[in-house]
């Protein structure tokens, strides 16, 4: 995603991005009835143009992604906009139990909802909140799997390979 910036008010959307070690993170905070809310963190290229945090909320999502990026073993505790179809919400909150440095398989984690393996990549692939919600620990049986609706061998499949390797899971 890409977006121009623009002046935050009190009930618009902001959109700021942050230097990653893999490229750039934007991050997408919104109020949601009285409450800023995180709204989605896209994964970007390098080359796109760095945008300062302009809410509180962005500066603290932001400043908890620099101690993830320090330490893997980092416990986001972010407000986020509820999103997504019970199922989604269901394998978002599946893998946050997996711990950094661990992989379950698309079949571990459908097994465990009661759901099946493709589902679960579907969800995972629709992700808005990836590091909080880290589907980069869900892999294919086979090897490393997808990733954010795959694009292999391209920018996302490189940062599940980053992430994995900076929690030990590689």
């Amino acid at each position: 995603m890409t977006a121009s910036p623009t002046p935050f008010t009190t009930n618009s959307p902001s959109y700021c991005v942050i230097a990653a070690p893999f490229g750039r993170l934007g991050i997408l905070t919104e109020l949601v009835e009285g409450s800023l809310m995180l709204s989605k963190i896209d994964y970007l290229p390098a080359e796109e143009v760095l945008i300062a945090p302009k809410n509180a909320l962005a500066k603290e999502v932001a400043r908890q992604c620099k101690a993830y990026f320090k330490d893997p073993t980092w416990q986001f505790d972010l407000p986020t906009k509820p999103v997504g179809t019970e199922h989604q919400k269901k394998v978002w909150t599946s893998i946050q139990d997996i711990p950094a440095g661990t992989t379950k398989t698309y079949g571990e984690v459908a097994k465990k909802i009661k759901s099946g393996p493709r589902a679960v990549g579907t969800a995972c692939g629709a992700n808005p909140y990836p590091l909080i919600a880290p589907c980069h620990r869900v892999v294919s049986a086979q090897g490393i799997g997808g990733f954010m609706k795959e694009d292999s061998p391209g920018l996302y499949r490189q940062i599940k390979l980053w992430l994995l390797k900076h929690e030990g899971a590689l």
